[in-house]
């Protein structure tokens, strides 16, 4: 006989740190329905972002999410220069890059560690995080913060990288890559972690298309869709070349993330080596007026900004949408069929990044 129970995944949960709950509709071990229930770390953003000045909401945009911050503010910066006909100088538009780039990489080890930790393997999880410490490090040399960095402003950046400064992250770069070379064939080619991860969490091709999946997820299922293409900031000066896999289960996204690790060095060598010389910012006068979708490629996926301006220093109007609200239809997805066993390894590979979704 088989029975079919309802029980609840999260919010509090120890492998998948993030507030949100799944209720599980189950019959013995399989999942036959799952339903998400959000809203436990609701702050009201998009409101305050329309009572603040509007050079203000870079600050506030930059704190919807820690581990992407930098580019939350990068897309608000440049909705609010297309309103306003800001050209940006270009040596910003390749500081931009760089710091983009760095934050791809210490988000990607961030979940990759996360997910050696979701099926057990607790030693890769550390690993992983003491090498992200190198990433840190490169922040917090340029920047002065190691997650909050604070240096994008409408109209560039705040912050110049030197000569000596350039040679310093072009050697974490190097111990980063050398480190990774020894680390990552655990999670890759370790027997016990393929039975984790091949054939699990399939999201086919048509349906990522079809529920609108983004990011890793999206490109995992052999979708090419990577906003960096549209060659936004620096990225059409670069030679970028997309990181898609075909399989659409949790092992191809997993080596989508591991390859775009390769590709974020790559283009921070290259931001690096062609930056032209002169400002770094432009100085700004006025308000914003009209609408924008500002749109960017996060870790994550990509992050639309809806920005409505009337004239004055206070926006009208400021509308998030993140990619992990993107991915939810395709993990709902992913885990009817699975295992109960399979579902935080499924859930952690769409990267949920609530403290996004919900703002």
């Amino acid at each position: 006989m088989i029975r079919r129970n309802t029980i609840p995944f999260g919010p509090q949960h120890p492998v998948l740190p993030e507030p949100i709950q799944l209720r599980l509709v189950m019959e013995d071990e399989k999942i036959v329905e799952a339903l998400p229930s959000i809203g436990y770390v609701h702050r009201g953003l998009e409101k305050i972002a329309e009572k603040k000045d509007y050079v203000q909401d870079v600050y506030l945009a930059e704190r919807i999410c820690g581990i992407c911050s930098f580019m939350h503010s990068q897309n608000y910066c440049q909705g609010i220069e297309s309103l306003m006909n800001v050209a940006v100088p270009d040596r910003a538009r390749f500081l931009r890059v760089v710091w983009a780039e760095i934050h791809r990489i210490h988000s990607h080890l961030l979940i990759l560690g996360l997910l050696a930790d979701a099926f057990g393997f607790e030693n890769l999880f550390m690993r992983l995080w003491q090498i992200r410490e190198l990433v840190l490090d490169i922040m917090e040399k340029t920047t002065g913060g190691r997650v909050i960095l604070g240096v994008c402003t409408i109209g560039g950046v705040k912050r110049d990288i030197t000569p000596e400064t350039s040679d310093y992250i072009l050697r974490q770069l190097d111990e980063i890559e050398r480190q990774l070379s020894a680390v990552l064939p655990s999670l890759t080619h370790d027997y016990s972690v393929k039975q984790r991860l091949v054939g699990i969490g399939v999201l086919p091709k048509d349906k990522a298309y079809e529920l609108g999946a983004v990011g890793p997820v999206a490109r995992a299922s052999g979708v090419a869709m990577d906003l960096r293409e549209s060659g936004y900031a620096a990225y059409g000066e670069l030679n970028f070349a997309m990181v898609t896999e075909s399989a659409g289960d949790c092992y191809a996204r997993t080596l989508v993330r591991v390859r775009e690790l390769a590709t974020s060095a790559d283009l921070t060598r290259q931001a690096l080596a062609k930056m032209p010389s002169g400002p770094i910012t432009t100085p700004v006068k006025g308000s914003p007026t009209g609408e924008v979708l500002a749109r960017i490629e996060q870790p994550r996926g990509e992050l639309n900004f809806y920005i409505k301006g009337n004239g004055s220093r206070n926006l009208e109007r400021f509308r998030v949408r993140t990619p992990t609200f993107a991915n939810l239809p395709p993990l709902l997805h992913m885990l009817t069929g699975c295992q109960l066993a399979d579902v935080p390894v499924i859930a952690i590979c769409i990267d949920p990044c609530i403290s996004c979704t919900e703002r």
